[in-house]
């Protein structure tokens, strides 16, 4: 499957200050990408290069083939934009305001309302296409910017905290829409919101100071959040080969000299019966106390700063 958009060493420096540094990926067609980070991190420094909206200082930006430099408008023809605060007119109304936005995508003049129709039906605001922006709530107006960014039916969508402000039912509502777009479109999604990645991402990114630290798949993810481990401490030494035979273990970790990680899988709560056997073994059992992982640890043992 070719990739929509490819980036490579992708670096953007404000003075002598490097805001995002030497960052490569790509996304195709049917995948959504979680961009996460710290505030600060890069994150909408890099949308807005991704974007056409900031030249990088280094790096090639392609979406389609089109480098986004050389050939910036065969390139945007893919692309759909939302970035943090919506682009609205909020003196129009909803149907004027994506005609305007249809006009400027360059939507032939016969297609115009059948794009217009669909962009309604999908963003959920048939019932208020007559009615101004400025009137409509926070959810709406959302809704509005993602309609904009679709409304000529690109191939990539870029969406720059497309949830923030939202109520709980507004949340859902957005989230069900940018699944649905990642069935039929490459989206990239950047948030500070964790269980938003989960819950509507194939992969994700972390990017911290300026520089991608983590770069998987959903899945991958999943797996490792599946694992669960065991830390405890001994006053003897112990017979590693007993515990890694315990049905489910994965692998036993040497922390120090009388100190064990056990990861295993999720599924299965080992910590009971790994206490019960170093204590049979009479290994000297100081203290256990089990690990559960999830997204949001994964995300602070990637951002969090050494003491």
């Amino acid at each position: 499957m070719s990739a929509l958009i490819e980036v490579e060493h992708l670096s953007r420096y404000f003075g002598k200050i490097c805001a995002v540094n030497d960052i490569s990926f790509k996304l195709s067609k049917g995948e959504v990408l979680g961009f996460l980070g710290v505030n600060g991190a890069g994150k909408t420094t890099t949308m807005q290069m991704l974007s056409g909206c900031l030249a990088p200082s280094q790096g090639i930006i392609k979406i389609n083939d089109y480098n986004i430099l050389k050939d910036p408008l065969l390139a945007k023809q893919s692309l759909g934009y939302l970035p943090d605060t919506p682009p609205l007119y909020k003196d129009l109304t909803v149907k004027e305001y994506l005609h305007y936005c249809a006009q400027i995508h360059a939507i032939p003049k016969q297609r115009i309302n059948a794009a217009l129709d669909t962009v309604f039906s999908r963003c959920g605001l048939t019932s208020v296409t007559n009615r101004l922006i400025s009137h409509l709530s926070k959810g709406f107006q959302q809704r509005i910017g993602i309609a904009q960014a679709i409304v000529h039916n690109p191939d990539l969508i870029i969406l720059d905290e497309p949830t923030i402000g939202l109520d709980p039912i507004q949340i859902i509502e957005i989230r069900a829409l940018i699944k649905e777009l990642g069935k039929n479109h490459g989206v990239i999604l950047s948030t500070h919101i964790l269980n938003e990645v989960q819950e509507t991402c194939t992969h994700v990114q972390i990017i911290h100071q300026g520089k991608l630290i983590v770069k998987e798949s959903i899945d991958t993810i999943n797996k490792s959040i599946n694992e669960s481990s065991v830390i405890f401490k001994t006053t003897r030494p112990i017979d590693k080969q007993i515990l890694l035979t315990i049905p489910g273990v994965q692998n036993l970790e040497v922390l120090s000299n009388n100190e064990f990680k056990i990861n295993f899988n999720h599924s299965h709560d080992l910590t009971q019966q790994i206490a019960e056997i170093i204590i049979k073994q009479d290994w000297g059992l100081i203290e256990i106390s089990p690990v559960k992982k999830n997204l949001e640890t994964l995300f602070i043992a990637s951002t969090e700063e050494p003491a």
